[in-house]
């Protein structure tokens, strides 16, 4: 008699490579973190190769293997060569295994070790694609991958080519361990997050929050992150009167808990790919605005008017305008909130990851 086969098809279990620069804290590294431990769960095997350094911001499975090629390259083309040595070695002795670099620089290097090899090779686009200095040379090389993954449609339009023709929208994960939404009264305070750099335009912040604080001089605003521009911007604070009410406490790993009872959730940036915290804001249920920035990714986000407020990029008056309206109606501000709450089911780990798992597998 012929054997019997079981009807439901077994798992295939993939062997996955991410590449990024490191694991310190940031939006891409928080990605990398949930899918690692995600993919890990279901079986599968995952490492993560980190081309620039070895520190490691999130909580991650024992299982996930680790790996760095060392420190930063400091411009030197030794150095940069030494690690595409060292990257290449590693997927030689992994050829069944499926590489992800993550973010422009790493996907350069990630092909670039990978070209001539039976690993199949994913690239993400994290950020808006427009800022890139050198789009030809980034074109040339993601032109050579077999799947691009973009975090929007917009993102997604700005590569016409190979690349484009194989590329995936795939938004970000939320954490399923995320705290619940927050309801009750609120403390006065307004909070942001994200590394302290000139994309994410926390001088504008200031300035609106300067406008805002002349008619409630109440609130406080609290700027999570770290960055090159701290000093910076600690001494505009000074300079607008509003240092006392401002604070800069670093970066936290776990901003949903720090945040959920806060007034206000605000993004600045002048372009963005999908803000990690901007999600996890409307999750926990604050009422947020943000610039309706490049590449797209708060507009998924953000129905305007129903689930938080859209703002013109670079006005600070807007902005000012746009927390007096949510400090003013604490009752239009609370729905608002209720509303964001729903991009849980949207933006699950569970949904994402699939989409991941798909593309990576092929």
């Amino acid at each position: 008699m012929p054997a019997k086969h079981n009807a439901e098809k077994e798992e295939v279990i993939v062997e996955i490579i991410f590449v990024t620069a490191s694991m310190t804290g940031g939006g891409t590294e928080r990605v990398i973190s949930l899918l690692a431990n995600r993919f890990v769960q279901e079986h599968h095997q995952v490492s993560i190769f980190m081309t620039a350094g070895d520190e490691v911001a999130y909580t991650l499975r024992e299982e996930i293997g680790l790996f760095s090629a060392g420190g930063q390259s400091g411009g030197s083309l030794r150095k940069r060569l030494e690690r595409i040595k060292k990257m290449r070695d590693y997927f030689r002795n992994r050829p069944h295994a499926v590489i992800c670099g993550m973010g422009v620089e790493t996907n350069l290097f990630t092909v670039l070790a990978a070209w001539g090899l039976k690993n199949r090779v994913v690239i993400s686009e994290r950020n808006d694609p427009n800022q890139c200095g050198y789009k030809r040379l980034r074109n040339f090389f993601y032109n050579r991958a077999d799947v691009l993954v973009c975090q929007t449609e917009e993102a997604r339009r700005c590569f016409p080519g190979r690349a484009g023709k194989r590329a995936v929208v795939i938004p970000n994960p939320l954490a399923p361990e995320l705290v619940g939404p927050f309801h009750g009264e609120r403390r006065r305070e307004i909070v942001t997050a994200g590394r302290l750099t000139s994309q994410k335009n926390h001088a504008l912040l200031l300035e609106s929050f300067a406008l805002f604080h002349r008619k409630y001089a109440d609130y406080s605003l609290v700027i999570y992150g770290k960055g090159e521009l701290e000093d910076e911007l600690r001494k505009k604070a000074a300079e607008l009167g509003i240092a006392d009410y401002v604070s800069f406490p670093g970066f936290t790993a776990n901003l949903p808990e720090k945040i959920r009872d806060a007034s206000i959730y605000v993004l600045s940036s002048d372009y963005e790919g999908i803000s990690n915290s901007l999600a996890e804001a409307m999750a926990v249920g604050l009422p947020v605005i943000s610039t309706d920035c490049p590449i797209g990714g708060s507009k998924m986000c953000i129905r305007d008017g129903q689930n938080g407020l859209l703002v013109p990029v670079g006005d600070a008056q807007r902005l000012a305008s746009a927390m007096e309206r949510l400090a003013g109606d604490p009752a239009y501000a609370a729905g608002l909130g209720r509303e964001a709450e729903q991009i849980r089911e949207r933006y699950s780990l569970e949904s994402i990851g699939h989409l991941w798992m798909k593309c990576l597998k092929g």
